[in-house]
C-alpha cells in the first residue's frame, strides 16, 4: 500500500462532513479539482471507494462510513502527537481553528512569536467558539455577538472583514441597493446557524427578502443555480467570496447600506500565556476598522467590532 498523507484525510473527512466537493474545496481553501484528485489519489492507495458521486450528490459508500471515525480519531491522535512534542519542547504550538477565512500573511505574522498549529477540524462559527470555551483550541478566527462572548467567557479582537456583494443574472454591474436583493436561509441549523441568524437581521433591518432553502446551497456550485431561479441579485454569503462567478453571472456591489461580515479572533477571558496572548497581538495590530465605521455600513446588533449605538 502506497504511503496515505495525514493532508489526505483531512481533505476525507471535509468531504465526508460536507458532502459536497465544492463546498469542502472552499472550507479547506484548495481548488476544487485539487480536492477530487486528492480524494481519488486516497481511495486508490486504500484500495477501497470511499464516495459514491454523480453530478448532482455526494454520498459516503460502506467503507467510507465505517472508516470514517478511525479517520477522524487518527487525526486527533496526530494532532495530540504535535501537542506533547511542543509541551517536551518548551515551546507548546497555538491551536488555531478556522471557519474558511484566514489572514494570508498569517505564517509571517506569527512565525517570531508563537507556532501556530492549524486545527484540522474547519467547522462552522459558534463550534469553533465554544471549542475555544472548552479548551479544545487556543484562539478561533469565526463570527461571533457580544452576547456569545459573554455567555462563553471569550473575548475578540478585529482580525478581518468581508464587504459582501450580490450574484445576479444577466449584464448588469451597477449598484443594487440592499432592500433590492435577496438572501438565502439554509434549514440546516447545524451548519449555518450563524449566517441564518446573520441573514434574518439583515432582512429584517433592510428590508431584504429572504429565501428558504434546504439544499445546504448558501455556498458552493448549487449557489449559482440559486440565482439563476431568483428574480432579484443574491447576497453572497462570506464562505463565498473568492468562489469565481459563471459567466452567465454577474457581481453587483450593495450600497444603501454597505453590509458587512466580521471576522474574530477570539481566546478565552481568562487566557494568560504568553504565547497566547503574542499571538493575538500579532495578527491583529494594525487591523483598522476596515470600513466597518463609515455611515454607511450595516452591521448586525451585537457585533463586538460596531460603533456603540
Amino acid at each position: 500500500m502506497a504511503r496515505v498523507e495525514l493532508r489526505q484525510l483531512r481533505y476525507f473527512v471535509a468531504v465526508a462532513e460536507e458532502l459536497n466537493f465544492g463546498r469542502a474545496a472552499e472550507r479547506l481553501l484548495i481548488a476544487g479539482p485539487s480536492l477530487s484528485q486528492q480524494i481519488k489519489a486516497l481511495e486508490r492507495d486504500l484500495g477501497v471507494r470511499l464516495f459514491d458521486r454523480d453530478r448532482r450528490s455526494v454520498s459516503l459508500t460502506p467503507a467510507g462510513a465505517a472508516l470514517l471515525p478511525d479517520t477522524r480519531a487518527l487525526l486527533e491522535r496526530a494532532a495530540d502527537l504535535e501537542r506533547r512534542a511542543g509541551r517536551l519542547s518548551g515551546s507548546q504550538p497555538v491551536r488555531l481553528g478556522y471557519v474558511n477565512w484566514l489572514p494570508p500573511d498569517l505564517a509571517s505574522r506569527t512565525a517570531a512569536v508563537a507556532r501556530v498549529h492549524l486545527d484540522a477540524w474547519v467547522a462552522p462559527s459558534h463550534t469553533q467558539a465554544a471549542r475555544v470555551a472548552d479548551g479544545s483550541l487556543d484562539l478561533a478566527v469565526c463570527w461571533v455577538r457580544t452576547e456569545d462572548l459573554e455567555r462563553l467567557g471569550l473575548r475578540a479582537r478585529l482580525i478581518g472583514a468581508d464587504r459582501l456583494y450580490a450574484v445576479a443574472k444577466g449584464t448588469d454591474t451597477g449598484e443594487v441597493a440592499a432592500r433590492d436583493v435577496d438572501v438565502l436561509i439554509d434549514d440546516d441549523l447545524t451548519s449555518w446557524a450563524s449566517w441564518n441568524e446573520y441573514g434574518a437581521e439583515l432582512a429584517q433591518s433592510v428590508g431584504a427578502r429572504e429565501v428558504r432553502i434546504s439544499d445546504g446551497a448558501v455556498t458552493g456550485p448549487a449557489f449559482f443555480d440559486h440565482v439563476r431561479r431568483c428574480t432579484r441579485p443574491v447576497l453572497n454569503s462570506p464562505k463565498g467570496q473568492t468562489a469565481p462567478l459563471p459567466s452567465d453571472l454577474v457581481r453587483r456591489e450593495v450600497v444603501a447600506p454597505k453590509v458587512y461580515w466580521t471576522w474574530s479572533l477570539v481566546r478565552r477571558a481568562s487566557e494568560d500565556r504568553a504565547g497566547v496572548l503574542a499571538t493575538v497581538d500579532a495578527l491583529c495590530d494594525g487591523v483598522g476598522d476596515l470600513g466597518l465605521h463609515a455611515p454607511d455600513a450595516w452591521l448586525p446588533t451585537g457585533d463586538p467590532h460596531a460603533l456603540p449605538r
